[in-house]
Formats: structure tokens, sequence, C-alpha cells
């Protein structure tokens, strides 16, 4: 039981936080009056189809946050040991993506039954990239640390 709150009880808690990303609340209209403002802001001779533009930008680098985040949490738990549990195994990875691209699947078709919301192949895509690039950096992390300290010149 410790072993589950240790490492599936972070992944649990992290898809309650996906799944109600995907409410009413953080739907296109209402991230607009957060996310538009400051680009107004920051960019104020911007037209507002460029601002349109962006903050769809802003709403997809979230989505692949979110997933990056995900599929790290899937994979430790999955390997039952720290982010840079020894060794890297493909099955674990296959096994992880599998995993994001159900929840990515199954939040899209959440988001039909949501009047303000749209569901889209495209997102869960999307979402499986964004769980993959998460594996991917985790990857690397790994890979700079196992390197040997190198003497400066």
């Amino acid at each position: 039981m410790r072993a589950f709150f240790k490492y599936w009880l972070p992944v649990l808690l992290w898809m309650v936080l996906i799944f109600t990303a995907s409410s009413d609340t953080h739907s296109y209209e209402h991230s607009s009056r957060l996310v538009e403002p400051i680009l107004r802001w920051l960019f104020p001779h911007w037209p507002p189809a460029r601002l349109d533009e962006a903050h769809e930008f802003c709403r997809k680098c979230a989505h692949v946050t979110e997933y990056a985040i995900f599929a790290v949490l899937v994979r430790r738990a999955l390997c039952g040991g720290g982010f840079a549990s020894p060794g890297w195994s493909w099955s674990k990875v296959g096994g992880t993506l599998l995993l994001v691209f159900s929840y990515a699947s199954t939040d899209e078709f959440h988001q039909r039954f949501v009047p303000t919301r749209t569901s889209s192949v495209r997102d869960v895509f999307l979402d499986t990239a964004g769980g993959a690039l998460g594996l991917f950096v985790l990857w690397f992390v790994g890979r700079i640390r196992k390197r040997p300290n190198q003497k400066m010149p």
C-alpha cells in the first residue's frame, strides 16, 4: 500500500488535474480572459487574429506540458523507482506511451460532453507527443547525469 501512495497516487492526482482542466472552466472562452490581456499587454500592436493564434498556441503548449509531466509520473510508477531509476526499458516506455494515449483519448471523449469544449483526434496525438517529449527529456537528463566528470582544459 505504501508503494501505491508513493508511486501511483501522484499519477492519479495528475489525472484528476487533467480531467478538471477539460471542464467548462478551462475552455477557450474562459482561458482567453486570462491569456489574451497578457498577450495584449506584451504585444499591443498585434491584430486580434494574431492574438487568437497566440492564445491557441499557449493552449497547445499547455497540452504538451501537462502530458509530458503525466508521462514522467507514469514511467516513475511503472519502474517503481525514482525519476532516474537505473536502466531504460523500451517496454516501459511503450507502456507509458500507451497509458498516455489511452488517457488522452478518454479525456477527449469526455470533452465531447462538455458544451463549451470540442473533442479532437489531433489533440490526442498532440498529448501523446507531449508524453513522448517528457520521456525524451527524462532520458536526456539521465544520459547527461551518467557522463563521467570531464576536466576543463
